[in-house]
């Protein structure tokens, strides 16, 4: 039995296929880890969300938010971007199906000395503190009211994270935290706007994963959503989007041994 992170796929799934042949994934006895971003942008968004319902138990999820954004467009509340790739599912006679499955997978999965999140966590937050923050947004993700979360979901602010904030407000800041941040502030205020590389961040902001002091540092944490950075692997962080979506590469990590695998993929 082998346990294999895998990060961003994209609607990428020729290539997820064929990092699947590489590894020689076996799901009657191997397991998935995929840090989220499982649809838009690329050409196979339908047929990979499929495949991945239907392997079942094999697959341990989390939500990026591109798998948000897909739900919330079903829902009638957001609009389909230019480069968005959703209507062979928004289409699909099984798109009830799908989108009720989605709703029902994680924000955030801890295992062991593991954890794996879409984007990232705020320096001042545990792991269990993380993990029951995530509870909050799946509950309601899940609730038959789920439109009402939905339409209070988009937004920049609050760009930090206080102990008091409640209702929807404070389901956004987790949403963003989960699913957005990629740099924040060494107090933890988030930005929304930044995409490039290490070399380009600016002034005042760092990696979330760099932040003194971060409370979660003594779990290896698993994410993906910053394809600037690439892959990126150090003793507690594996950030495994490594844009394959945009012609680079798909990434793997067995995490019995921390062997990579990685396939080239077409832009």
């Amino acid at each position: 039995m082998a346990t294999y992170a895998i990060g961003d796929l994209q609607g990428c799934f020729t290539a997820f296929r064929g990092l699947l042949d590489l590894i020689r994934f076996d799901p009657a006895q191997d397991k998935l880890w995929l840090v989220g971003d499982i649809v838009n942008r690329g050409p196979d968004s339908l047929a990979l969300l499929r495949y991945i319902k239907q392997v079942g138990d094999a697959v341990i999820m989390v939500l990026g938010n591109h798998d948000l954004h897909l739900l919330m467009v079903a829902a009638g509340i957001a609009r389909n971007h230019p480069s968005d790739t959703l209507q062979p599912i928004l289409g699909a006679p099984d798109k009830d199906e799908l989108l009720h499955w989605l709703r029902q997978q994680k924000l955030f999965y801890c295992e062991n000395q593991y954890a794996m999140v879409h984007a990232g966590l705020l320096p001042s937050w545990s792991i269990s503190q993380a993990e029951q923050l995530a509870r909050e947004v799946e509950t309601a993700l899940r609730q038959d009211n789920h439109h009402e979360l939905f339409a209070r979901m988009y937004g920049n602010e609050p760009n930090y994270w206080h102990e008091d904030w409640t209702g929807y407000i404070r389901l956004r800041v987790i949403i963003n935290a989960m699913t957005r941040m990629r740099i924040c502030t060494p107090d933890g205020k988030m930005n929304f706007v930044f995409k490039g590389n290490l070399q380009s961040i600016p002034n005042g902001y760092m990696p979330w994963f760099n932040v003194p002091g971060r409370v979660s540092r003594n779990a290896t944490i698993i994410c993906g959503h910053w394809s600037g950075l690439g892959l990126h692997i150090t003793d507690n962080i594996f950030a495994l989007d490594s844009g394959c979506v945009w012609g680079g590469q798909l990434s793997a990590i067995r995490l019995e041994d921390r062997k990579i695998f990685q396939l080239p993929c077409a832009r």
